[in-house]
């Protein structure tokens, strides 16, 4: 049976030439890129192309940091945890500002604190799905220190409105961080035009491998590191550079950047032919309007459809999906996003992911259709609510 991949905001498939750029430094540059010897002089010349594609990629000055990390979860940690240490433990300033959409490495380390006294406020999304900059400017305290908002949700795909966040915490001066995981590689991340002090984002997301990812940092903004130890990464982040995973970064960024145009025309015309056909079915709420989301993402809940058990049949069926956030994959509970923008409890329960990429195609598209349509229907004959 073949097996369709629509999965795509949980993880992505390596880009075969992200694959080819990172072979080369297992086995053949495997040095150290710290070792003065040549084994280890041989790989620089790699890493600092790898750099100069991540920069390009957001489009960081000079002066600005990318820390190279293990991931977007070891990135968000550094800033929340960061914050603790630098801002709020010892000052006035012990408020955060985040919101109910985050990914669990936010919304856990932000728990955390708060049993060290600091203040969080959970921004909750208005009936759009959205946080909007005013949400934020009434939240800001004189406590204030940070506020962390992410760039589009990884499950509605709805993009956050960022720069006009950007401006009210400026306006405010308060540090603003975001993180931008599923963002890069479908819309344009661009940190100049969009004056973020921290952002994250990992490889895996833009086809590129896992176990590697990065944080950027303004120019002038001091964050103390998570990990201590050698002076890698300008002191910033101790540890040995994994070098194939920072070469394919690098590659997987500079191809995600190549292919935006891609991404919106030929990714989001089959999003939206999966999601006509979707709303062609009877008692079925799409979240978000279509103009204001990632152009890969459709997060649908059919009534009388448990999300647990579509996400069964198409599986049986080859078909990858999921039912919101996959570190979250396992919870039962109601979709905190259908909850928020007012779907009633039975809704709330019925929500399901689909996420596509530029490397899915139209006959993949067409079975899901059909797929989808088959398991509606034998699954509400079986309903006892509908």
């Amino acid at each position: 049976m073949e097996r369709i991949y629509l999965d795509n905001n949980a993880t992505t498939i390596v880009d075969p030439a992200v694959r080819d750029a990172m072979e080369p430094f297992f086995c053949h540059m495997y040095g150290n890129p710290n070792s003065l010897h040549s084994f280890g002089i041989e790989v620089r010349p790699y890493l600092h192309q790898a750099m100069e594609q991540l920069y390009t990629g957001i489009n960081a000055a000079d002066d600005d940091d990318i820390v190279i990390n293990s991931c977007a979860t070891e990135g968000n940690n550094t800033v929340i945890l960061g914050f603790y240490f630098n801002l709020l433990k010892d000052t006035r300033k012990k408020h955060i500002i985040t919101t109910q959409l985050e990914h669990p490495c936010i919304r856990e380390s932000c728990r955390y604190l708060e049993t060290h006294g600091v203040k969080v406020t959970y921004l909750a999304p208005d009936r759009d799905g959205m946080i909007t900059a005013e949400a934020v400017r009434g939240a800001i305290t004189d406590q204030t220190a940070l506020v962390s908002v992410m760039w589009a949700n990884n499950e509605t795909g709805l993009i956050l409105p960022i720069k006009e966040i950007a401006e009210v915490c400026r306006e405010r001066g308060v540090y603003l961080h975001t993180d931008a995981v599923q963002a890069i590689g479908k819309i344009k991340v661009d940190v100049q035009e969009v004056p973020v002090d921290f952002l994250t984002f990992s490889a895996h997301k833009f086809h590129g491998p896992k176990g590697v990812g990065g944080l950027y940092i303004r120019n002038g903004v001091s964050l103390p590191p998570l990990l201590h130890g050698g002076e890698q990464m300008g002191g910033r982040r101790a540890g040995t550079v994994d070098v194939p995973g920072m070469v394919a970064m690098g590659k997987a960024m500079e191809l995600a950047n190549q292919h935006l145009a891609f991404e919106q025309t030929e990714v989001r015309r089959l999003r939206d032919k999966l999601e006509d056909a979707l709303l062609k079915i009877d008692d079925v709420l799409v979240v978000g309007r279509r103009e204001l989301r990632t152009p890969n993402t459709v997060y649908v809940s059919i009534r009388g459809v448990e999300g647990e058990a579509l996400i069964w049949d198409l599986n049986q069926n080859g078909i990858a999906a999921s039912t919101g956030s996959a570190c979250a994959s396992e919870s039962l509970e109601a979709s905190p996003i259908l909850t928020a923008i007012g779907a009633d409890k039975e809704l709330a329960h019925t929500g399901v992911r689909l996420s596509l990429s530029r490397f899915t195609t139209e006959q993949e598209i067409d079975f899901t259709i059909y797929t989808i349509s088959k398991a509606v229907m034998r699954l509400r004959q079986l309903s006892t609510s509908y």
